[in-house]
């Protein structure tokens, strides 16, 4: 059976994604940089009795990235849903950092989710459905988080491009954007976010968006 893929996850959003995924019975692969992070998170899925496959591979290094995603196909099929869910998160001012820092956080923030993308969704749009999500933030810039500003508004850029190339296909591309540090029992609490990626992996096409901001814990109206 066909699953979900969470790139990225972590404590966080990540796992929380995948809990959410696990809970309505689909299979749920696993993609972090460390073995560690990666079980914490199969640990916390585990409960919901679906079958979890635990991959590590940095969302930098497109042989590894492309090497899990095949792994997690091998084992569950063509995922139904991808999550890209990897960030760098720092404050940086303009002119802060060098130049090799800002590329090391667009490897992430942008480049690692064309490489999954441009590896799933070419596969998806054959068969004729499938979902990827990527995790946004940032609905404004702002001058103490340049990096993660410059990666977000690449993040939304990326899901437009995705979405003409893919989406007439029947690939569902959308973000959902975050706008505030994600923390347990607060208005950003990550169990509260994770409904938003369910909610556009099953929206029907004709309702579909590509865009939901997270901003005070509510859905807003015509996000359900």
């Amino acid at each position: 059976m066909p699953g979900a893929v969470v790139i990225g996850a972590g404590p966080g959003i990540g796992r929380s994604v995948a809990r959410r995924f696990a809970q309505q019975g689909l299979p749920i692969a696993l993609v972090a940089r460390s073995p560690e992070t990666v079980k914490g998170t199969a640990e916390a899925v585990a409960s919901f009795g679906v079958p979890v496959v635990s991959l590590t591979a940095d969302s930098t290094d497109e042989t590894a990235l492309r090497a899990a995603l095949d792994a997690a196909s091998g084992e569950h099929g063509l995922p139904d849903v991808v999550v890209y869910n990897a960030a760098v998160i720092q404050g940086d001012a303009p002119g802060q950092l060098p130049a090799s820092r800002h590329l090391d956080a667009w490897a992430v923030n942008v480049v690692g989710a064309l490489t999954a993308a441009a590896h799933v969704a070419p596969a998806m749009a054959r068969r004729g459905s499938g979902s990827f999500l990527i995790t946004g933030g940032m609905p404004e810039p702002k001058r103490e988080y340049v990096s993660l500003s410059l990666g977000k508004a690449g993040v939304r850029t990326l899901v437009t491009l995705l979405d003409q190339e893919y989406g007439s296909s029947g690939v569902h591309v959308a973000s959902v954007t975050v706008d505030g540090a994600v923390a347990p029992g607060t208005a950003f609490d990550p169990d509260d976010i994770a409904e938003h990626y369910w909610r556009l992996h099953t929206q029907p096409r004709d309702r579909w968006q590509h865009e939901v901001v997270h901003s005070d814990g509510i859905v807003p109206a015509g996000q359900a």
